[in-house]
């Protein structure tokens, strides 16, 4: 009997064509047209579609993630459906991928695909990594692996993935670990596991987390911003190995006296932060003050686990010991 997949269909590059009067890429295709790209499909397994949107990535909000979350665990909680499969485009497909993997709690294979080439140009990747996320959907050895995301023919974890090129087709990379495994010759081969995924039960998140990026003598007028908007969270993206220019402290110490959660992660494209320097603005300063530390995640990562962690406790300690879990 065959398996079933359900497919939804996002939009992204992949469902995207050159609009001759505008020269540029815009969304044009259908589910059905992308589908139709893969030959043999109806032999590989029985395939639902669902149209969910035609949207550049750029344009999925938090809103609209949640949509797609309720969506995506409607199909793993349907005993009919085997698998899940999501097309989307690759600019944010890391931050969907990442929030899916700590909102479900299923061992189905979830996996998110898109493409790095539209479908006018030579070379669209489109149907040569959605057939290879059916074959990694259709793998006894994708089950229990959290979501994944496949990508020329590669196969990453959502926790450990970003996208690392703004134009090579092998864009998405795990620098810190590598990739779980491979798809070859229509066949899904792992080399690892993740040891420890987390999973946040809730079905809200926070919306008001913001991200800023430190650089060479910055100073506090944007966490003023901030702080005068409401906002509930902030993710810093360090200097090195998590340190700040001190002329941003007094405004992270207004933020948390002001009951703001404020998360550090690196700048660096690698290693994580920690409490290594003790000087004013330095790691250890600031979890003094009360700053939690995100390990190796990224900015983008790092504010979506913030806001699913918001959404779920107002408790500090628990939003700490939950934030800095895993890293």
């Amino acid at each position: 009997m065959k398996k079933k997949i359900a497919i939804i269909f996002t939009g992204g590059t992949i469902a995207m064509k050159i609009d001759p009067d505008i020269h540029a890429a815009i969304p044009a295709l259908n589910a059905d047209e992308i589908i139709g790209t893969i030959k043999n499909i109806e032999d590989m397994a029985e395939i639902e579609i669902i149209n969910f949107s035609n949207l550049p990535s750029p344009h999925i909000d938090l809103d609209i993630l949640m949509d797609l979350f309720y969506l995506v665990k409607s199909k793993t909680d349907d005993e009919n459906t085997d698998a899940v499969i999501i097309t989307h485009g690759t600019d944010t497909l890391e931050e969907t991928a990442y929030l899916l993997d700590l909102l479900l709690n299923t061992k189905k294979p979830v996996i998110i695909v898109g493409a790095m080439r539209n479908f006018s140009e030579l070379g669209y990747d489109g149907s040569s990594n959605l057939s290879a996320a059916i074959c990694t959907a259709l793998s006894p050895n994708s089950i229990d692996k959290g979501v994944l995301v496949v990508m020329n023919n590669e196969i990453n974890a959502a926790s450990e993935v970003t996208k690392t090129n703004t134009l090579s087709l092998d864009t998405f990379k795990s620098p810190e670990f590598g990739p779980l495994g491979i798809v070859d010759n229509d066949e899904a081969l792992y080399y690892r596991n993740i040891i420890q995924r987390q999973h946040i039960e809730t079905n809200k998140i926070e919306k008001k987390v913001g991200l800023l990026k430190c650089y060479a003598g910055m100073d506090a007028g944007i966490i003023e911003y901030y702080i005068n908007n409401n906002y509930k969270g902030l993710i810093i993206e360090a200097l090195g190995r998590g340190n700040v220019p001190p002329n941003l402290v007094p405004g992270i110490k207004r933020a948390l006296a002001d009951g703001m959660v404020i998360g550090l992660v690196s700048r660096c494209n690698t290693g994580r932060v920690l409490y290594t320097y003790g000087y004013e603005g330095g790691g250890k300063h600031l979890k003094d003050l009360g700053v939690i530390f995100g390990g190796n995640l990224p900015g983008q990562k790092a504010r979506i686990k913030l806001c699913v962690i918001l959404g779920f406790t107002e408790d500090k300690e628990e939003i700490r010991n939950l934030f800095e879990a895993n890293l």
